[in-house]
């Protein structure tokens, strides 16, 4: 069986942030995920964490001004400077909670900028990241995500782009973070790209498509999904990822027989 982690910033939003962690752990949950910690103090999250015997499993980089709509500056040639200051700040929470991969978000590009800039300034960020984790024996993942629904304009939006920029890098701690809601909404054939990709991947999250709700609510099988990952030996994470239709412990019907 998959090593399930909850993504607390989805999941168990009926609660304040930092109760959601209590409620991962009675849920059944070893690990767990959140879009940033910057927040709230490394040591107040550390001690969530030790109190609910949980494993941070990930985290994004800073992604700019989340709140105006940027989804990530790595492939801002004018924001450099900018993310390499937070690739220490991350490397600092990911010491603090003793978390093992930083996933960058590409971004989304801005019409003006031509793609070879924007690939050439992503390709340098990401080996100034991953020389920076190397050091401390963390993984830099980087993610592809759907321009069609969620990001139109991300960067990365399908596992071809996302690898090229992997192997442009070529560093040997970068992984894919391969979502299956994104990748079913680009590509679709998710048991075909898993079997490809498993020796790149360092981390998996999911929901169902459409409507990025729990398994069930739409048209990937997971119980399909989840066996073939099983069967390749996959020894990461896989992240529920998804915004309940309802409460968060009525979308768990997926989870419970997992953990029985």
């Amino acid at each position: 069986m998959p090593r399930f982690a909850a993504n607390l910033s989805m999941l168990f939003t009926e609660l304040p942030f930092l109760d959601r962690f209590a409620a991962a752990a009675d849920a059944g949950f070893q690990g767990v995920e959140f879009l940033f910690p910057y927040d709230w103090p490394a040591a107040t999250l550390a001690e969530k964490l030790k109190q609910h015997n949980l494993t941070q499993v990930l985290f994004n980089l800073p992604p700019g001004d989340w709140q105006a709509g940027e989804r990530g500056i790595a492939c801002l040639p004018d924001r450099v400077e900018e993310f390499r200051e937070g690739v220490f700040q991350a490397l600092e929470y990911a010491q603090e909670l003793d978390c093992q991969r930083i996933n960058c978000l590409a971004g989304i590009r801005p019409d003006p900028l031509p793609y070879e800039v924007g690939f050439q300034t992503l390709m340098e960020n990401m080996r100034f990241a991953a020389d920076l984790l190397a050091a401390k024996g963390i993984t830099l993942t980087v993610e592809a995500i759907n321009s069609k629904v969620d990001m139109p304009g991300f960067f990365l939006d399908t596992s071809l782009t996302a690898m090229a920029a992997i192997d442009a890098a070529g560093r040997d701690n970068i992984r894919l973070q391969f979502d299956l809601y994104h990748m079913q909404i680009m590509e679709g054939d998710l048991c075909r790209s898993l079997s490809r990709l498993c020796p790149h991947i360092g981390h998996i999250q999911f929901a169902d498509n459409p409507g990025r709700h729990e398994p069930g609510t739409g048209e990937i099988h997971f119980d399909t999904v989840f066996a073939h990952i099983d069967s390749l030996n996959y020894e990461g994470w896989v992240s529920a990822e998804y915004r309940p239709q309802q409460d968060t412990e009525t979308s768990l019907g997926w989870f419970r027989p997992r953990i029985s």
